[in-house]
């Protein structure tokens, strides 16, 4: 089909979202909204990519690594599209194919979409092709007004449209195909004299058609896709289309996802087949998931990667954490960055851990937490312990080797090791470390004074 590029125009501020952060920055199914005209367009074929910013230009530049494949341009007034075109020309210069033409804002267009319009193109002939909808409501739009055979003569933006015009239901989307031979010339030679005081880039589809050249519209099948974001209300819509689209893609993928409704998977979350999801889940980030697992309603996992065969019981929050298969969460645990769990371990209720890594057939079953700790294989920790890894300054590591059995309500003051195969006994405050095969208890001995209830009885009633 011959070299395409991508010009997407990013450089509005978005007063309307009524936000610090510029529009396009606004995060929408887990990324900003500039990530999905980018990767349509990579999709597309599009082989370079300029991207057009203006407010917050450094923001939009962060996000993106950079290379050969994406460049920047700035648009430091913002004087209409046809402006934010000439400010991308420099970048493609030498540049010879087609050229697309997306906007920042429209977020839901897919590629496959794209890939049409551009077969369409190239099968017309045409110089130029505008991707077009027919909503239910056309006011604010740009009307595409034809001529004898669906020739596109020009586009008339509302606030210069005559009330004949205004009747056209087919309207402009914002997004174009040019080739680039004609694009870069026509932007030369465009006008301010509109309403708008602004340089259209609408205006080179009338030049095309004045110059003889074909002009053609490709309708799009679906019209939410040119849906532009424009305010909070754009945004949660647009969120919601694209976690139906996700969901739709896990499902046909063989996952099982109970209420797809309300249920909240980023764009780019992977999971393994005949993973079951239920209700209130929120999956974030780069998550992976393998097959066979159960999500229970109201876990909250961001940035993890997990095995086979993992059971996440209801209500657990999990971030930037590692486990492995066959293992048991929660419900209500807490995993924290640098949390790493090893084959059939089981986390229970209330169970916190923190930069920890836990051995296979290890289990903390209930209100516990474990912080800066290196935890064997085989080890029961008992309920209520904790590891006191803070000292007010620095953070202190504790190890427990394998086959180690904490009792409950234990504290490991670190830096502190326990060999393999002891015992810690309930109640006990450990501050030094426990040699391998042995006991450690450390509580005061229990005294018992037999009738001493009986004899503050008989002093009340004094």
């Amino acid at each position: 089909m011959g070299a395409t590029a991508a010009i997407i125009l990013a450089a509005g501020k978005g007063t309307r979202m009524k936000s610090d952060l510029v529009k396009v920055m606004h995060s929408l199914g887990g990324c900003p909204m500039i990530e999905y005209p980018v990767a349509a367009a990579r999709e597309a074929g599009a082989s370079r990519i300029v991207i057009v910013a203006g407010h917050q230009s450094e923001k939009v530049k962060e996000y993106f690594p950079g290379g050969d494949e994406i460049d920047f341009a700035l648009q430091e007034e913002q004087l209409g599209t046809g402006h934010a075109v000439a400010c991308a020309s420099p970048s493609l210069e030498g540049f010879s194919g087609r050229v697309l033409i997306l906007c920042g804002d429209v977020p839901l267009l897919k590629a496959d979409t794209l890939k049409e319009m551009m077969a369409c193109h190239k099968e017309s002939g045409a110089v130029l092709t505008v991707l077009t909808s027919r909503p239910d409501n056309p006011f604010g739009y740009g009307r595409v007004v034809k001529g004898v055979g669906g020739t596109v003569l020009r586009i008339v933006e509302e606030k210069d449209a005559n009330d004949t015009e205004r009747e056209i239901r087919e309207v402009n989307s914002g997004i174009y195909c040019v080739e680039s031979g004609f694009l870069f010339d026509a932007i030369t030679h465009l006008s301010n004299d509109n309403a708008q005081g602004e340089y259209y880039l609408t205006d080179i589809v009338q030049m095309a058609a004045a110059a003889g050249l074909s002009v053609t519209s490709f309708p799009v099948s679906c019209a939410e896709e040119v849906m532009g974001v424009n305010d909070r209300g754009q945004l949660a819509e647009a969120g919601s289309i694209i976690r139906k689209r996700v969901n739709q893609a896990l499902m046909y993928a063989g996952v099982t996802i109970v209420d797809p409704s309300v249920t909240y998977i980023d764009r780019g979350v992977k999971i393994g087949k005949d993973t079951i999801v239920y209700p209130n889940v929120h999956i974030q980030g780069v998550t992976e998931i393998g097959e066979n697992c159960v999500i229970e309603p109201s876990s909250v996992i961001r940035g993890c990667r997990i095995g086979d065969g993992v059971t996440i019981k209801a209500g657990s929050v999990m971030a930037d954490a590692i486990v492995h298969n066959s293992v048991s969460i929660g419900p209500m645990a807490h995993l924290r960055p640098g949390t790493e769990l090893m084959n059939h371990v089981k986390i229970g209720n209330f169970v916190e851990i923190k930069k920890a890594f836990v051995g296979e057939d290890s289990k903390a079953s209930h209100l516990t937490y474990l912080g800066d700790a290196t935890i064997g294989k085989g080890v029961n920790i008992g309920c209520g312990t904790i590891t006191c890894n803070y000292d007010g300054i620095n953070k202190h590591r504790t190890v427990i080797e394998d086959d180690v059995f904490v009792g409950s309500d234990v504290q490991l003051v670190a830096p502190v090791t326990i060999g393999r195969n002891s015992l810690v006994a309930a109640g006990t405050t450990v501050t030094k470390d426990v040699p391998p095969d042995s006991l450690a208890i450390a509580r005061t001995p229990q005294v018992n004074k037999e009738g001493w209830v009986k004899e503050r009885e008989k002093g009340k009633g004094k």
